[in-house]
């Protein structure tokens, strides 16, 4: 904060604020309730396992679906990603995905390239990275094994028309990434037709870090990654075949599971309308000093972009910002290499901005004047 306004412009990194009873709610857990999930029966092991259940039935409800069993805590939708890549069936060797996708995607697929001979594919895409529906035939064909998708990019913003994508490709499995469009309003992905739907909870959900999720459909399966004590079937020396138990080995994160909770019953309304950050989008573009990369069609555009100031570094753009403003933005390349490379930012990067509720119309004006101050 500076002079009142909300200057934490990161969001798309981590949000902040969370609503405070995020923190009480992780606090109860540590301080109050104690005890494990799923391993007793005591009066503190019951109040853990009605939490977490509730929160896993919260969570798959967000995204539509029905089945709460198929909702898996992970620690970040990374680590959800990686289930899905390395614990795969792949009988064909092909996955296609887009030129917008996150480390988390495009690390352990080029690993799986050269460790498996896995081939990899990218969609034809408009200059935005937005996949050219009518072209989908030209990446993806019968020999296709998984299809990626990055529902909403972080670098600029771009919601790609999962619907669309899926209704294409018919029945062959698809992983969307939710980081950053999960919490940015309904998810609508069609109930049971996506595959495999990755989750973080610290983003747009304004949980606690460390707190994921990952929803498999009935149906699919996939190698588990990591095996150990579930609370279940402990005489047997493998892993049990049911979900979530099957890849949920081990203590879970239930600190971040009562904040997760926490975080969805008590999101607060947004501080700011959708037309004061089209307002935001367009004054920054009417700056000819400005390069914002977004959606050609702001229509399906997440509340972050990026942008740099011709002819400065924008590592020297996001320290001014910092340094004379105290607005906190993110710079560099965002994990997201292949992005930069794709929309023409690399090796540089861009100076990234994500809006959160808690953002008013003055402190978008704010942002509005530092940029100008130092274009």
């Amino acid at each position: 904060m500076k002079n009142g306004y909300n200057t934490f412009f990161d969001n798309g990194a981590t949000s902040f604020p969370k609503p405070p009873e995020v923190a009480r709610e992780c606090s109860r857990y540590l301080n109050e309730v104690g005890g494990s999930y799923g391993r007793s029966f005591n009066s503190r092991a019951l109040e853990v396992s009605r939490i977490v259940e509730e929160t896993r039935s919260m969570l798959t409800k967000m995204i539509k679906q029905d089945d709460s069993s198929r909702m898996i805590f992970t620690y970040n939708a990374t680590q959800s990603i990686n289930l899905v890549i390395k614990g795969f069936n792949f009988e064909k060797g092909v996955v296609v995905t887009t030129p917008l996708e996150h480390n988390a995607v495009m690390r352990p697929l080029n690993r799986a390239v050269t460790e498996n001979n896995l081939k990899l594919k990218f969609f034809p895409t408009e200059p935005d990275g937005r996949v050219i529906i009518e072209r989908i035939g030209e990446a993806v064909d019968k020999n296709t094994d998984l299809v990626i998708i990055n529902h909403a990019s972080n670098v600029n913003g771009l919601m790609q028309p999962v619907e669309e994508i899926k209704a294409a490709i018919s029945d062959i499995p698809l992983l969307i990434d939710t980081a950053q469009s999960l919490g940015h309003g309904q998810l609508d992905v069609g109930k049971g037709e996506i595959e495999f739907i990755a989750i973080t909870g610290h983003k747009g959900l304004l949980g606690p870090t460390g707190i994921g999720g990952l929803y498999i459909r009935k149906g699919c399966s996939l190698k588990s990654l990591w095996e150990g004590g579930t609370g279940s079937l402990s005489e047997k020396q493998e892993m049990p075949d049911f979900l979530p138990d099957k890849y949920e080995a081990g203590t879970p994160n239930i600190a971040g599971i009562f904040g997760l909770k926490a975080a969805m019953e008590h999101k607060p309304e947004s501080r700011h309308t959708r037309n004061d950050f089209l307002d935001l989008i367009r004054r920054l573009e009417s700056n000819p000093k400005v390069i914002l990369l977004r959606s050609e069609d702001l229509d399906n555009q997440v509340e972050l972009f990026s942008f740099n100031i011709k002819n400065k570094d924008c590592s020297l753009v996001a320290r001014e910002l910092f340094d004379q403003f105290k607005i906190e933005t993110r710079v560099g390349l965002h994990c997201a290499p292949l992005a930069h490379q794709y929309l023409g930012t690399f090796p540089g990067g861009t100076v990234r901005v994500g809006l959160s509720p808690y953002h008013r119309p003055e402190d978008l004006e704010y942002l509005l004047d530092a940029v100008k101050k130092i274009s």
